[in-house]
């Protein structure tokens, strides 16, 4: 059985890093291994991220397509099982939602699902449903109100 203390990194697994600047005879001093002047030579220096040196770079030469709808309304989804938990004749509304951990961000409200089985009536509050959804909570002797 390995002990703690003779755990160690796997050979060439960790590298010394290059001491730069100490001098001549390192073969280090001096420029530092960059060479004399010029761009890649300056702190800070070296071409911008996707820079290609002046030819026209490659996320301006590929298509653009699609846009992005600034006005989107996204709405929290929840499913029919999610509902199970809250047993006979709940009313369940945002406020219930919240507490009960399935709603958590902030949105412009929420969307019912048809995805599970509803056995026993159940009263809703919710922005959107589904058509598989109201069918299956009004089958079952439930009620939605659109909010």
């Amino acid at each position: 059985m390995m002990k703690i203390h003779e755990l160690s990194p796997a050979p060439g697994a960790r590298k010394q890093r290059k001491r730069v600047g100490r001098g001549t005879g390192s073969g280090y001093g001096k420029t530092c291994g960059r060479g004399h002047k010029g761009q890649k030579s300056r702190s800070g220096g070296g071409p911008r991220p996707g820079f290609e040196g002046g030819q026209m770079p490659l996320h301006r030469r590929l298509p653009k397509r699609g846009f992005t709808n600034l006005f989107r309304k996204e709405y929290e989804i929840i499913n029919l099982r999610d509902l199970a938990r809250f047993g006979d004749n709940a009313n369940v509304d945002m406020e219930v939602l919240k507490e009960a951990g399935l709603v958590r961000k902030r949105s412009f409200g929420v969307k019912l699902l048809g995805h599970g089985d509803v056995s026993s009536p159940i009263f809703i509050k919710v922005n959107r449903v589904t058509k598989s959804a109201r069918e299956k909570i009004e089958a079952a002797g439930g009620r939605i109100e659109i909010v």
